[in-house]
């Protein structure tokens, strides 16, 4: 029976590392569509469904008219761009079945489907991982979008499959029978127990535990941005017909130093590649910079603390000391250290007026590199770049291995709580104590510092690499180029 074969069916796949788009709620009623590129061919051969049972197969799918790919790529970007797309996947790993399951993980919604005029084979036309897709329109917009695909050549091979639903079960239908019901809980859990199982064996199995059982909650409203400043407005600053330089510095193995350069660029700095070579062989001072920038990425290969050995290349070369020194006592100067730039930083403390409450950054709780997309407030502070932005929730990039603030005892923690710059989140708004919202297991949800004149900021998130709306996985309305997290970069500029 069908239900049988679909409740076993449970890929090694981990939703969370699969980009998929999440079906949309917020627009009201909508259709789902498929685009059936196999033309119905549902061949079998060499699908996930085949290598769960251990079979091979005879007919696999295939590239059957490349004029009809060009045509669908073709109408893709033109729904896309006429704003009538609301979510899209590919139909590939798994086939129909699967790929209505990614999205209803994703939304944290449910779907019904439809699957009358497909064809009679149930099992080929949900598993058959032929080349096609499946997008998600407003209702209003399902006709307008049917005659574009008409257009296009596509009319007979896109079907109207079925709806979203706000109750977070996926059912399938045929002719009004209903063939198979699961709720997204149910689904989503046997999706991940092989990814939990490996996860508890390799990594911190707390944190595995703690991730499974985030999928059960179904009060989790996902993403929730709060702005407290427009982000299609740029911060005022004096337009002086000058770009005041800043230091991109580097070290061995950081790779965030173009990302970072573009961001400051973009607010209206001159922006010059320092490597740390450079200053320790004194062919580059830092006396004519006004703004020092400590990039991320791979330093001393990111492990057995990549930027405390890189701030020891400063502390042990008298030169490099003196200069850095001198650096952050002046008045007309600001730093920013991300992610190994942040540990190295911190570990400059001494060198730092008012940064003494500093922590130092170890090993994740979770025991490995985290790499995702959370949600970080930023709460009163005296952060020169972050001036305008308190009280603001919105979610950033971040990518660490050893991110976890560690303090001494709780009295140094207590000194540091004026000066905390982020804080990561949960979608409820709630400090993030568990993981993965908090994905290093930092106290109280620390992500970023400031010194307490608020010249010298430090955090784990990579606000560069959200500069922009389209780098963001999602995102508030708008309609600027800039994300909210330009305004960082911009504050920078109005010091000038």
């Amino acid at each position: 029976p069908l239900s049988l074969i679909i409740s076993g069916f449970a890929p090694v796949t981990d939703v969370r590392r699969t980009l998929t788009p999440q079906l949309r709620t917020d627009r009201g009623d909508s259709d789902l569509i498929l685009i059936d590129l196999g033309k119905g061919a549902n061949r079998l051969g060499g699908s996930a469904l085949a290598q769960v049972y251990k079979q091979l197969g005879h007919h696999s799918p295939d590239l059957d008219d490349p004029e009809m790919m060009k045509r669908f790529f073709g109408v893709i970007g033109e729904l896309n761009r006429n704003d009538l797309l609301l979510a899209y996947h590919d139909r590939s790993d798994g086939g129909l079945f699967v790929t209505l399951c990614e999205m209803v993980f994703a939304g944290r919604c449910g779907a019904t489907l439809q699957i009358e005029g497909l064809g009679r084979d149930d099992l080929a036309l949900l598993f058959t991982e032929e080349l096609g897709a499946v997008i998600q329109v407003a209702h209003r917009d399902t006709d307008e979008v049917l005659k574009l695909l008409h257009d296009a050549g596509l009319g007979h091979h896109s079907y109207v499959i079925g709806t979203h639903s706000d109750d977070e079960q996926l059912e399938i239908r045929r002719n009004r029978q209903l063939l198979f019901s699961a709720s997204r809980v149910e689904l989503q859990q046997a999706w991940s127990e092989t990814t939990r199982e490996m996860q508890a064996l390799r990594d911190n199995p707390t944190c595995a535990w703690e991730e499974f059982e985030r999928i059960a909650d179904a009060s989790d409203p996902g993403i929730q941005v709060q702005l407290s400043f427009d982000p299609d407005v740029a911060a005022p600053m004096i337009v002086s017909g000058r770009r005041p330089p800043v230091a991109i510095l580097r070290e061995q193995g950081v790779n965030g130093q173009i990302e970072m350069a573009n961001a400051f660029h973009r607010a209206g700095f001159d922006c010059i590649d320092v490597h740390m070579s450079d200053i320790l062989s004194a062919r580059v001072t830092l006396e004519h910079f006004k703004g020092l920038i400590a990039c991320g990425g791979f330093s001393y290969g990111d492990v057995l603390g990549a930027g405390e050995g890189w701030a020891k290349s400063i502390l042990f070369n008298p030169q490099a000391r003196d200069q850095f020194l001198a650096f952050f006592e002046r008045a007309d100067s600001f730093a920013l250290g991300v992610c190994n730039g942040c540990q190295m930083l911190s570990n400059l403390h001494q060198l730092i007026p008012g940064a003494d409450h500093w922590p130092h950054f170890v090993r994740n709780r979770s025991e490995q590199f985290e790499a995702r997309f959370v949600t970080v407030e930023i709460p009163e502070n005296p952060s020169l770049l972050l001036q305008g932005m308190a009280g603001s929730r919105l979610p950033i990039a971040v990518a660490h291995g050893e991110g976890r603030a560690e303090f001494r005892d709780q009295a140094h923690l207590e000194s540091a709580r004026t000066q905390v710059a982020l804080r990561y989140l949960e979608n409820s708004g709630e400090v993030a104590t568990r993981y993965p919202a908090n994905p290093n297991g930092s106290p109280e949800g620390i992500a970023g510092l400031t010194s307490a004149d608020g010249r010298v900021t430090i955090m784990m998130p990579h606000p560069e690499r959200v500069v922009r709306r389209v780098q963001n996985s999602w995102y508030p309305g708008g309609e600027g180029e800039d994300g909210p997290w330009m305004r960082l970069f911009h504050n920078a500029r109005t010091l000038f």
